[in-house]
């Protein structure tokens, strides 16, 4: 008769994979994304260096190509899809509280674009 193997993959922890490549949600603060900061990025092999630039918005996606999965009937690699996630603090002091606030006066609303383009849009709507 034939024999018939079933293999499954449990899900991982860390990473999804669709086909050879993999995708990888890292979370980042504020801070790396307005200023940018060279991110460590695990790989399956290796940690890679990857320098994300100053301004990233949430949910950006960059790729590392070649460090995904080898494929099953080929020698090429699949790549890796990394989603900045943007960690907003969820516990603070007065102090850190008075700083954000600072900032929040200091930076206005000029530097963001979105934000800028909305309220624009409303004025318009109600003009």
């Amino acid at each position: 008769g034939d024999l018939y193997i079933v293999v499954n993959v449990r899900p991982h922890s860390t990473y999804k994979r669709r086909g050879d490549d993999l995708y990888l949600d890292m979370p980042i603060t504020f801070e790396q994304a307005a200023l940018g900061d060279d991110l460590v990025v695990p790989t399956l092999e290796e940690k890679v260096s990857y320098k994300i630039p100053a301004g990233t918005q949430p949910n950006t996606v960059f790729r590392l190509r070649g460090k995904g999965v080898k494929g099953v009937r080929s020698a090429r690699k699949g790549d890796l899809y990394v989603t900045v996630v943007l960690e907003v603090p969820t516990k603070l002091n007065s102090k850190q509280k008075k700083a954000i606030k600072k900032m929040s006066e200091e930076v206005g609303t000029d530097c963001y674009s979105k934000k800028s383009s909305f309220l624009d849009a409303v004025k318009d709507f109600f003009s």
